[in-house]
């Protein structure tokens, strides 16, 4: 009997200890991803949590230091029925969808560009990086000289060429200023498609080309049939992160046209500056962040959504 004792006293604290050792353990994890979960707490949770709330109640300069009154939902239709919101989400629109467009086309030709070995391709490859290097600041402010009207390079190329007769005023115009602020966008943008699609293409299997070559597939069949079926993850990658980047693009629009003339160059994170700095409506530009997290949300959730197709196929 002692000796069975003696062995259920000894499994029981083999067992104690075992549960002691895998508490230790757990509480272990969690402090190594405490100040992680600090930080995220700190800084995005707080941040959009009161961003959420001010939404809903009428925070100005004037009562700042006051208690502010709940005002429901009426921040949100004051935003839907400003014109110039519904002119801001058009121009926003507008950018992001061009940017993309030529930042991915671009750059994807570039990267099946540098894919191909040939001597000074490093050299080159780290010359182009160097757009995306560049302050934006630095960037806005060239482009801005660039593009100006008495003494801008771009309209001394243009009447030098012969392509118009007396210099546009590109970044005062309200046809043209828009665009402006989009080319200089897309030169910042295309290094960073190039180097994510050509890290892609460099991962590609070099059997599944040779053994097309064998059957008789040309260099289209191959790109059409091999290289954008395999580079698909990437690209819808690549593709998220940019609509969300540019999306919320503020500095390069700051520092070219500020918004104008008349708000033609105004996207919704200009707007949403104005509303809470310019106009020290806090709650309007909060209510104008809120919506473009809602549209983010959305284009998040639709990639996720082709993710899990293109897992499930």
């Amino acid at each position: 009997m002692n000796i069975e004792t003696d062995i259920s006293l000894q499994r029981n604290i083999t067992m104690e200890s075992r549960k002691k050792a895998k508490r230790k353990k757990v509480l272990g994890n969690y402090l190594f991803i405490l100040p992680g979960g600090i930080f995220l707490l700190l800084f995005l949770v707080f941040p959009i949590g009161y961003n959420l709330k001010i939404t809903f109640e009428d925070l100005t300069a004037l009562n700042i230091l006051k208690d502010q009154s709940f005002v429901g939902l009426e921040n949100y239709a004051t935003v839907l029925k400003d014109k110039i919101f519904l002119l801001s989400l058009k121009n926003s629109v507008i950018f992001t969808g061009l940017c993309i467009f030529f930042q991915f086309t671009i750059g994807f030709a570039f990267a099946l560009f540098f894919n191909k070995k040939f001597p000074g391709r490093n050299v080159m490859r780290a010359l182009i990086l160097i757009a995306w290097m560049i302050p934006l600041v630095i960037t806005g402010t060239l482009f801005k000289w660039m593009f100006a009207g008495d003494h801008g390079i771009i309209n001394h190329l243009f009447m030098w060429l012969g392509l118009i007769d007396q210099p546009i005023h590109w970044l005062i115009n309200d046809h043209t200023s828009l665009y402006s602020t989009i080319i200089a966008n897309i030169w910042i943008g295309i290094p960073f498609n190039m180097i994510i699609l050509l890290a892609g293409l460099q991962s590609l299997p070099e059997e599944t080309y040779e053994a097309a070559k064998v059957d008789g597939a040309g260099k289209v069949r191959q790109f059409f049939s091999i290289t954008l079926p395999l580079m698909k993850p990437t690209i819808l990658t690549l593709l998220v992160l940019g609509i969300i980047y540019t999306f919320k693009v503020f500095d390069i629009i700051l520092i070219m046209t500020g918004g104008g003339p008349v708000n033609s160059s105004t996207v919704l994170p200009f707007y949403s500056y104005e509303m809470a700095f310019t106009n020290y409506n806090f709650s309007l530009g909060a209510t104008v962040n809120t919506i473009m997290l809602g549209l983010l949300i959305l284009v998040a959730l639709v990639y996720l959504w082709l993710v899990r197709k293109e897992e499930n196929v």
